[in-house]
């Protein structure tokens, strides 16, 4: 039986909270999935599917807050800018 790759999955998920965020976080992802496929195939080591479930949720989670954060800050930001335009045309 191969191996699903939990330890490397693992790795990708914590480095995404480390400082390597999505460039991290979406590798654990998706072959957090793709493990998990083949260990409920039969085709990898069932023994693995603790690390490999951790490292596919710490990927997971971190990339959709970085995407929750930038959307915030886009919103913000940008509501600031429109206000600075709106606020300098009225002068």
């Amino acid at each position: 039986m191969k191996s699903a790759n939990g330890v490397l999955i693992l790795v990708l998920g914590i480095l995404s909270w480390v400082g390597f965020g999505c460039l991290a976080g979406i590798p654990a992802w998706i072959m957090g999935n793709s493990a998990l496929r083949e260990i409920d195939s039969g085709r990898a080591d069932p023994s693995e599917r603790g690390i490999v479930q951790a490292g596919r949720i710490l990927g997971m989670v971190n990339c959709i807050l970085v995407l929750v954060f930038i959307l915030i800050w886009v919103i913000f930001f940008g509501g600031l800018v429109a206000l600075g335009i709106f606020a300098g045309s009225q002068k």
